[in-house]
C-alpha cells in the first residue's frame, strides 16, 4: 500500500470515528430525555391536583357563605311566622322556608363532598409529590453521569479531529480533493476494503481480470462498479 492510499485509509477511518460519535451522544441526551419527560408528566400532575384542591376550598368557601346567608334567611323567616295575619302569609312563609332548608341540606351535602374530594386529592398530591422528588434525585444523578459520558464522547470527538487536522495538512492536495469528491456521495465509505473479491462499498464482485491487476498495483484504485477507493484488506493501514 503506497503513502497516499494509506493516508486516505486513516483520513477514511477518522471520518468514520467522526460521524459515529454523534448517535452515540445523541443516545446519551435520549437516556435523559425519557427520564425528564417522567419528570414532566409528575409536575404536570402535581400542578393540576393544586388546581382541583384549590378549586374545592374555593366553593367550599363559597358554600360556607351561602350557608351563613340561608342561616340568617331562616332566623328572618321565623320572626316574620310571629308577625303573620293570615293562613296565606302562613304558607307563604312556610314555602318560603322550606325551599331555605332544602337549599341548606344541599349546601351541606355540596361542603361534604368538597371536603372528601380535598382529602383525596390532597393524599393523591402527597404521594406523587414523593414519586417526583425521587425521580427529580435520579434525573440529578444521571444527568451528571450522561453529562459526563457526553464531556468525554466530545473530547474524544475533538482528539479525532485533531489527529484528522494533522494527516489532511500532509496530505497530497490532489489526492485529498480526489477522496473529497468521492467523500461528497460516499460520506464515509469512500474508502473501504476489498475482501473475497468483492467490493466492500456496493458489494459488488471484481472481475478476476481487475482483481489481479488491482491486488499487483501499489497507486489508488476505485472499484469499477461504484466507483469507491478501495484497498487490499490483508494490508491495513499501520
Amino acid at each position: 500500500m503506497n503513502k497516499h492510499l494509506e493516508q486516505l485509509v486513516k483520513l477514511s477511518t477518522f471520518d468514520k470515528d467522526i460521524v459515529n460519535f454523534d448517535p452515540k451522544i445523541k443516545n446519551e441526551e435520549e437516556k435523559l430525555k425519557s427520564f425528564t419527560q417522567v419528570v414532566t408528566k409528575l409536575t404536570e400532575n402535581v400542578e393540576k391536583l393544586y388546581v382541583i384542591i384549590d378549586d374545592a376550598k374555593n366553593k367550599r368557601i363559597k358554600n360556607d357563605i351561602h350557608l351563613k346567608e340561608l342561616s340568617d334567611k331562616l332566623e328572618e323567616i321565623a320572626g316574620k311566622h310571629k308577625l303573620a295575619k293570615n293562613e296565606k302569609e302562613v304558607k307563604a312563609l312556610q314555602l318560603e322556608e322550606e325551599i331555605a332548608k332544602e337549599q341548606v341540606n344541599f349546601a351541606n351535602e355540596e361542603i361534604t363532598r368538597l371536603d372528601s374530594l380535598a382529602a383525596v386529592k390532597t393524599e393523591e398530591l402527597d404521594t406523587i409529590k414523593a414519586e417526583l422528588a425521587e425521580e427529580e434525585e435520579s434525573v440529578k444523578e444521571l444527568k451528571e453521569a450522561i453529562d459526563k459520558n457526553i464531556a468525554e464522547l466530545e473530547k474524544s470527538k475533538n482528539s479525532v479531529y485533531e489527529e484528522k487536522s494533522v494527516l489532511v495538512s500532509t496530505v497530497d492536495s490532489k489526492v485529498l480533493s480526489f477522496y473529497e469528491k468521492i467523500k461528497r456521495w460516499a460520506h464515509e465509505s469512500a474508502v473501504v476494503p476489498v475482501k473475497k473479491q468483492a467490493c466492500y462499498g456496493c458489494h459488488m464482485k471484481l472481475n478476476d481480470r481487475f482483481y489481479s491487476e488491482f491486488s499487483a498495483s501499489n497507486e489508488i484504485m476505485t472499484c469499477p462498479h461504484c466507483g469507491r477507493i478501495i484497498y487490499k484488506e490483508n494490508e491495513p493501514s499501520a
